[in-house]
């Protein structure tokens, strides 16, 4: 990856285009690596969480996530992203553009829902399914087994606020699996739950719509707040430092 990465916070962010990471990813099959999409959220949990802050600070792939990280970027260094790459983005990139050289496995989600997603992305791209398994597990050692054996050469993982963690943790096991922390990709892939619509997403106001129509989603708010002073702060305190 050529170009240089960011600090954002105190965390990592790489600057790449949706082009960029779908050729970072293909380059790293077989070789492994973990991809954390970043957004807000991820940023302010980082804070109170260091195993989530060490997970994404060796992250070898850090994706601008989210319309916050994007503003934030503006904000601090005066640089316009030229897009988001979000983790649902990325996948289906990955499932148009690789299609039958990838092999899957697909880890996350309600006993049912990765065996479902896994169905329909090789039926509608063509991919290869090494194989899947829920997210309601305590042992992790026998999952991580069960990826290495499949011979996948990315693994998907909807952990939700644990998957960072856990591909970190584990990503030396993966038999050069490139990790992927997705969160409700698998949902989406499997017909559970509906993405924005596409009027939405041009304007960048998906987060907004989603917050707004699902009031178990409101204390994310409170995080969105948080980081958006965080960021006002240190552009208040070190307005020289950025260029």
């Amino acid at each position: 990856m050529s170009t240089a990465r960011l600090d954002l916070l105190g965390l990592p962010l790489d600057p790449v285009t949706m082009d960029g990471a779908v050729a970072w990813v293909r380059d790293r099959l077989g070789e492994g690596g973990q991809v954390v999409t970043l957004n807000p959220e991820i940023v302010v949990l980082a804070r109170t969480n260091p195993a989530l802050a060490r997970a994404i600070r060796e992250a070898e792939m850090v994706t601008p996530d989210g319309v916050g990280v994007l503003w934030a970027v503006r904000r601090l260094y005066g640089r316009e992203l030229p897009e988001r790459v979000t983790g649902v983005d990325l996948t289906v990139r990955l499932f148009e553009e690789l299609g039958g050289e990838l092999r899957v496995f697909f880890l996350g989600g309600r006993p049912g829902v990765a065996e479902r997603a896994a169905t329909a992305a090789r039926e509608r791209y063509g991919i290869e399914v090494a194989g899947y398994a829920h997210g309601y597990f305590d042992e992790e050692t026998p999952v991580v087994e069960q990826v290495r054996a499949s011979g996948a050469n990315l693994l998907l993982a909807g952990l939700g606020p644990r998957q960072e963690v856990f591909l970190h943790r584990h990503k030396d096991r993966l038999g050069g699996a490139v990790g992927m922390g997705v969160g409700g990709t698998l949902d989406v892939l499997a017909g559970e739950a509906r993405r924005a619509p596409a009027w939405a997403r041009r304007l960048r106001v998906e987060w907004l719509l989603r917050v707004g129509l699902d009031p178990k989603r409101w204390p994310r708010a409170g995080r969105l707040v948080r980081f958006a002073w965080w960021v006002e702060r240190e552009a208040r305190h070190l307005p020289r430092q950025k260029t």
